[in-house]
């Protein structure tokens, strides 16, 4: 008699932590310059967040209060449209509309920065207090050696 599968327990193995730090593939946004890269990732945002560039244009329109019509985003998301470099309020607008917050790790990634959700704020702090206190214990026990060898 073969034994039924479980199919309600949950394989620990299989689990997987997400990454704290969401960012376009390297060779999807490769570029000679800075302005086709962002090009790229402009488009790759727009392709990837599911709805289609009309309302994405709608909803950034109404987050800024002004008209965003459709051909400014294709224009921000061409390479070819050389001048037409989309602007840090339209980038935000942008990243609003998409909910892509590869975007914002886009423009961070140069500054050797990342982009993280705030709740992981506290185990940062945590962190850099650790490596404090390692740092200062080291100081301590080297100016004790100094000052009971003298």
């Amino acid at each position: 008699m073969s034994r039924r599968r479980d199919t309600q327990t949950l394989d620990l193995l299989a689990w997987q932590p997400p990454e704290p730090v969401r960012a376009f593939p390297p060779e999807k946004v490769r570029a000679a310059s800075l302005r086709s890269a962002v090009a790229k990732a402009v488009s790759l945002a727009l392709k990837e967040c599911g709805r289609d560039r009309d309302d994405v244009a709608q909803a950034m329109g109404e987050y800024l209060g002004e008209a965003c019509p459709k051909t400014m985003l294709d224009a921000y998301a061409s390479e070819a449209r050389e001048e037409h470099v989309i602007n840090v309020v339209r980038f935000i607008a942008l990243m609003h509309a998409t909910g892509d917050r590869r975007l914002l790790q886009l423009l961070a990634e140069p500054f050797g920065l990342a982009v993280i959700d705030a709740r992981y704020l506290p185990a940062i702090e945590d962190a850099l207090l650790d490596d404090k206190i390692a740092e200062l214990t080291q100081r301590r026990q080297f100016a004790r050696r100094r000052w009971k060898g003298a």
